[in-house]
C-alpha cells in the first residue's frame, strides 16, 4: 500500500505577521558580510532602531579600549618640565601717566627649605586644611577636575577640588590660566608626579612653591613675612594661620581689613578643629590655642618707599576690580601697568603735606600733635582719573593707605549730598505740580522755575548741623544715601540710617570724596574714579580697562545750586578772590568747629582738579580714632584749619590761578521747597 506523500512545509507559508518575523530571507553569507547590524535587519518599527546588547557591549568595549590607548599615549608622552622655570619669570612694571617707568616689582621672595625644617604641626595643619587624605590618594581628584572643566566652559569659578599634588603641579609647572587644556595637563602631570615622586617630596615642593600673600612664595618666606621667624620656630597656632592663607591670602590676611580678620579667625579655628577630627592633633593640644596669634603688620619692599607703595596699592585694587586678576597673578609677574598718576602732582601733594605738618604741628611739645595722620587724593574732573594721592608718611613704615581708607567720618563734607537730595526732591515735586497743571501731560519744568523754601547755603558755610538733620529727616535718609552712592560714594562706606547720618557719620575715602565732588561742577554727571589706563602681558592687552563713562547722578540745576553754595564755603575757608579776581573759582566743603567727628576734611574742586584732604589721629594699638581737640594749638578748630592750608599749597603749585575767577552762579543762592 503506498503511503500518501507528505508535502514539505514552506517556511514562507503560515508565517507569523509579528514584528519579530524577518522581512526578507537573508542567507548566512550575506549576513556575515555586514560588520554592524544597525539599523537591525529583520526588525520592524521601533525595534529596528534599538541596538542589540551585543552591539552596545561591543561599542562600549571599543570606546573603553580607545580611551585607554589614548590615556596611555598621553601619559607616556607627558614630560615633567623644569620645576625652576618660575625663577626666570619677568617683573611687573608700573608706569607714570607720561609713560616713564615708575617701579619694577618682580624679585621672587622664595626660600626653599627641606621638609624636616617644617614642624610636623605645620605640615598637619596644611594637610588638614587642603587635602586630608593626601597620603592615601592617587594624586588627583577626577571629580574635581571634571567639575572645574565644566565650570570653565560655563564661565564660572573653578576653585576647589584640587589635591595637594595638583596644586603643587600647577604652582611649579603650569600657568594659572583657567582653561580646559590646562586642567587636562594638570591631570596627567599630577598622575606622573604622584607615581614618580614620594609624598614627602611632593609635600616639600608644595610648601616651597605655594603663595601665602605679602609677596611670599613658600612657607619659609611666609613665616618671616607674618611672624618674623623661620618656619622651624612656628608653633601650631601660627602654623594654622599660614595654612589658612592657602585658601586665598587676598581675603584672609588679617591685617588687611576688619572683614579679613574675621574670616581669618574663623578659618584658623576651623583648621585646628579639623586636625582633631583627622587625628593629627589631640583635643588637649587643641585647647592650648584659643587666642588668635596676630601676625605682624605687612612690610613693603624698599622699592615701594614713600608714596610709590600707596600708588601701587590703588592701582592693584583697580586692576583686580576690572581685570579679574588677583594678587597672586600680579606677583607672578610679566605685566605692564600704565597708570593715571602724574609724577609732578604726586610730588607736589607730598611736599604740601610735609610743609604744613612741619610749620604747624609740634609733637615734641604738644601731645595732641602726636599720631596725626593725613590722607589726600586728587582727581581730574574731566574723566575721573586719579592723578595723585598722599597715603601716609612712607609706605614701608605706615602700611595703611590714608588716601583709600574707609574708617574716617566725613562730617560736614557729607552735607552737600543732603542738600542735593533735598533739591532733587523739590524738583520732583515741581514736576508733579507742572504735570498736574498741564492735565497730567509729561513735560520738563522751565529752567527758571523757582525753588522756594529752606535755604541751606549759609548753613554749609557755618557748619551748622541742625538744619541738615531736619532736612535729612524730611527728605528721607534712604533718599540721601541713594544720591550719595549715585555720586560715587561706596555703599559699604555708608553709616547706619540714624539722625546723625545727615551730618557725616559715613566714612568715604579721600579718593571717593574727591571724585564725588566733581558731580557738582560736571552738571550732575558722575564718573567712576580710575587709576589704570592699560594692562599688558606678553604684548597683549588685558580686557576691562576702557575709560569709565559718565552717568547722571543729579539734575544739572541741582548740581549748579549746590556748587554755588560750595563756592561760598571755599571763599570762607580760603579768602575771597584776590587781586581783583586773580584767584580760581573753587567749590569746597570743610569740617568746622561745630563738627564733633574725630576728623578734619577739606574738599576743593575746580575745573582742573578735585582734591580732598583729611586729617585724623590713630594709634596702631587703639581700635578707634583719637580725639582732635588741641591738634596744632587752640586756634586750629579741632585741626580743621590745616586741610585747607594743604589744599591751597598743593593747588598753587600745580594749577596756576587764571586771571579772573568764574562768576558766582545766580542759582548759588538757591533754596529748596
Amino acid at each position: 500500500m503506498r503511503l500518501p506523500r507528505i508535502r514539505r512545509a514552506n517556511h514562507t507559508e503560515n508565517r507569523s505577521d509579528s514584528d519579530d518575523a524577518p522581512v526578507n530571507p537573508v542567507n548566512h553569507h550575506e549576513r556575515s558580510r555586514r560588520w554592524i547590524d544597525f539599523p537591525r535587519r529583520g526588525r520592524r518599527g521601533v525595534r529596528r532602531w534599538v541596538p542589540s546588547w551585543k552591539l552596545v557591549s561591543g561599542l562600549s568595549l571599543l570606546s573603553v579600549g580607545a580611551l585607554t590607548v589614548l590615556f596611555v599615549a598621553l601619559y607616556t608622552n607627558v614630560e615633567i618640565p623644569d620645576e625652576h622655570a618660575s625663577a626666570r619669570r619677568q617683573a611687573t612694571v608700573y608706569y607714570w601717566a607720561d609713560g616713564s617707568r615708575m617701579v619694577s616689582v618682580g624679585d621672587m621672595n622664595r626660600q626653599d627649605i627641606t621638609l624636616a625644617q617644617v614642624p610636623e604641626s605645620v605640615r598637619n595643619a596644611v594637610i588638614a586644611a587642603e587635602n586630608a587624605d593626601f597620603y592615601s590618594d592617587s594624586g588627583v581628584s577626577v571629580t574635581g577636575i571634571a567639575r572645574a572643566a565644566v565650570n570653565i566652559v560655563k564661565g564660572e569659578e573653578t576653585q576647589g577640588g584640587s589635591t595637594i599634588t595638583q596644586q603643587y603641579v600647577k604652582n611649579t609647572y603650569l600657568s594659572q590660566d583657567q582653561t580646559v587644556t590646562r586642567k587636562v595637563k594638570e591631570l596627567f602631570l599630577s598622575l606622573k608626579v604622584s607615581n614618580q615622586r614620594s609624598k614627602s617630596e611632593i609635600l616639600q615642593g608644595y610648601l616651597n612653591t605655594s603663595w601665602f600673600g605679602r609677596d611670599s612664595y613658600g612657607v619659609q618666606a611666609a613665616s618671616y613675612a607674618y611672624y618674623g621667624v623661620p618656619a622651624k620656630d612656628l608653633n601650631p597656632g601660627q602654623g594654622a594661620v599660614l595654612a589658612s592663607l592657602l585658601k586665598g591670602a587676598d581675603s584672609l590676611d588679617p591685617a588687611l581689613s576688619a572683614a579679613n580678620h574675621k574670616r581669618a579667625v574663623k578659618r584658623w579655628s576651623w583648621i585646628l578643629d579639623r586636625q582633631v577630627e583627622t587625628g593629627s592633633m589631640s583635643a588637649g593640644e587643641r585647647a592650648k590655642y584659643k587666642k588668635f596669634p596676630e601676625p605682624k603688620p605687612p612690610v613693603k619692599p624698599t622699592s615701594q618707599a614713600g608714596q610709590i607703595g600707596y600708588l601701587i596699592d590703588i592701582a592693584n585694587k583697580y586692576i583686580k576690580s576690572r581685570g579679574g586678576l588677583t594678587d597672586k597673578d600680579l606677583a607672578g609677574g610679566g605685566y605692564r601697568v600704565h597708570t593715571t598718576f602724574e609724577k609732578d602732582k604726586v610730588r607736589a601733594l607730598t611736599k604740601a603735606v610735609e610743609k604744613v605738618r612741619a610749620d604747624r604741628l609740634d609733637p615734641t611739645k604738644r601731645a595732641a600733635d602726636r599720631h596725626v595722620q593725613v590722607g589726600a587724593a586728587s582727581v581730574r574732573p574731566g574723566d575721573g582719573a586719579i592723578v595723585a594721592v598722599y597715603g601716609g608718611s612712607d609706605a614701608i613704615e605706615h602700611f595703611s593707605n590714608n588716601a583709600d581708607t574707609s574708617g574716617v567720618p566725613a562730617g560736614s563734607a557729607f552735607k552737600p549730598f543732603v542738600y542735593a537730595a533735598a533739591l532733587e526732591q523739590g524738583s520732583a515735586r515741581q514736576q508733579e505740580a507742572a504735570r498736574a497743571a498741564r492735565g497730567g501731560k509729561v513735560g520738563s519744568v522751565p529752567t527758571d522755575a523757582p525753588m522756594t523754601g529752606l535755604n541751606l547755603d549759609q548753613s554749609l558755610v557755618d557748619s551748622d548741623n541742625t538744619p541738615f538733620v531736619r532736612t535729612g529727616k524730611r527728605v528721607g535718609l534712604r533718599t540721601v544715601k541713594k544720591l550719595a552712592v549715585a555720586a560715587g560714594l561706596r555703599e559699604e562706606s555708608m553709616a547706619k540710617l540714624e539722625p546723625t547720618f545727615s551730618i557725616g557719620t559715613s566714612t568715604p575715602s579721600a579718593v571717593r570724596l574727591a571724585s564725588a565732588y566733581t558731580t557738582f561742577i560736571n552738571e550732575g554727571r558722575a564718573t567712576e574714579p580710575y587709576s589704570v589706563t592699560k594692562v599688558e602681558r606678553d604684548g597683549v592687552a588685558v580686557d576691562g580697562f576702557e575709560k569709565p563713562r559718565p552717568r547722571r547722578a543729579m539734575d544739572p540745576k541741582v548740581a549748579a545750586i549746590v556748587g554755588g553754595a560750595l563756592q561760598q564755603v571755599g571763599w570762607s575757608a580760603l579768602g575771597p578772590p584776590k587781586d581783583g579776581g586773580a584767584f580760581y573759582s573753587v567749590r569746597a566743603a570743610k569740617t568746622g568747629p561745630n563738627d564733633r567727628m574725630k576728623s578734619a576734611w577739606f574738599i576743593g574742586t575746580t575745573k582742573e582738579l578735585s582734591t580732598s584732604v583729611t586729617m585724623f589721629r590713630t594709634k596702631p594699638d587703639v581700635p578707634h580714632l583719637l580725639p582732635m581737640q588741641g591738634v596744632g594749638g587752640p586756634d586750629s578748630e579741632r585741626g580743621s584749619a590745616f586741610p585747607p592750608l594743604i589744599w591751597e599749597e598743593y593747588h598753587h603749585a600745580v594749577v596756576p590761578p587764571p586771571p579772573y575767577a568764574d562768576p558766582l552762579p545766580q542759582e548759588g543762592l538757591g533754596t529748596v521747597s
